[in-house]
């Protein structure tokens, strides 16, 4: 017939075996009759984590003498970062940016970390510093090809090499006034590539009150140049990491001070710097704010330096380097 139908107000009745499965067609928790072992899940990858490693590489930027070396010494209690000069030798300042890189295998409590400290002499002692962020910026961007280079291979290793810089410590020179052009420039460059964590180097040299002043203007001349240090909010995702990284972020650039040799206090061997009127603790929140780099570095964020870099910074070259490669 040609008439038109009457259509019913009512469903057409779907097959049970055709509905649509969706999120609410089940409980959120499925409860559990008895044990079924699930959770012993983390305990393999553990297990499995602890016998192949970890890899960590990070690299500190600065003038000469401002402590980066006994800095990373400090960060990981051990001699992990090259000395700038042997006893009784003069130091030369090179002429140019050199990178030295060395790697070293830490383990603690059977957890074992390949270190790789990356040193960059040179850099801001020269009168002319014009162009002296070009080796490091070369040096981050060859790592990210070598890893490239791995990944789109035929026959790619289990576990490419990992080379690329997960954090760069800036260290800013405790002047007390603004940022200088040199570390504007450099860190407004840096934070396009790789994950910057700025630090007033040898914090000791000022007071409170210039300490406080000093952070500020700092923080001041980081947001008035849009320079987006570590942690970025940008990749803040879950409510709770927002938060903590919200108080993180209110304490950039961090004040502190490094120092590799023990002294006695209230009968403990504590690391620190000594003074006439004193010794200054390194690990004690009062004096410095080297526990917070720590903490940042190593038991909180460490894991998340590495995915911002391979999720992120890597990514960005990834897409840009295969779209320069697919042009005609």
């Amino acid at each position: 017939s040609l008439e038109p139908k009457e259509h019913s107000m009512e469903p057409l009745a779907v097959p049970e075996e055709e509905m649509p499965l969706t999120a609410a067609s089940g409980p959120a928790g499925c409860p559990l009759f008895g044990y079924v072992g699930i959770e012993a899940v983390l305990d393999q990858m553990k297990i499995k984590t602890m016998k192949t490693g970890f890899e960590f590489n990070i690299m500190v930027v600065g003038q000469s003498g401002l402590g980066k070396s006994t800095m990373v010494n400090t960060l990981f209690k051990s001699k992990v970062s090259r000395k700038a000069s042997q006893p009784g030798q003069e130091e030369r300042i090179p002429k140019t940016v050199q990178l030295h890189s060395i790697t070293h295998v830490i383990e603690e409590k059977g957890v074992k970390m390949k270190l790789t400290v990356t040193d960059t002499p040179g850099f801001g002692d020269q009168i002319n510093n014009e162009n002296c962020w070009d080796p490091i910026i070369k040096y981050i961007n060859e790592q990210y090809e070598r890893y490239l280079r791995e990944e789109i291979l035929i026959t790619r290793k289990k576990k490419i090499p990992d080379t690329r810089v997960h954090g760069c410590v800036y260290f800013v020179p405790p002047t007390g006034h603004w940022l200088r052009p040199l570390d504007l420039e450099f860190m407004r460059r840096l934070s396009k590539i790789v994950n910057v964590v700025p630090v007033i180097a040898k914090a000791d040299t000022l007071t409170l009150e210039e300490r406080a002043e000093f952070k500020q203007r700092i923080q001041e001349d980081l947001k008035t140049h849009a320079i987006s240090v570590y942690p970025q909010e940008d990749f803040d995702q879950d409510p709770d990491d927002r938060v903590l990284n919200d108080r993180i972020r209110e304490k950039i650039p961090f004040a502190v001070v490094g120092a590799d040799q023990e002294h006695q206090v209230n009968g403990k061997r504590v690391l620190g710097r000594k003074t006439k009127w004193g010794i200054i603790e390194v690990e004690n929140p009062a004096h410095c704010e080297f526990p917070l780099l720590r903490d940042l570095l190593i038991r909180s964020h460490l894991q998340d330096l590495k995915d911002i870099t391979h999720n992120v910074h890597y990514e960005s070259y990834r897409v840009r380097r295969l779209n320069e490669s697919n042009r005609p």
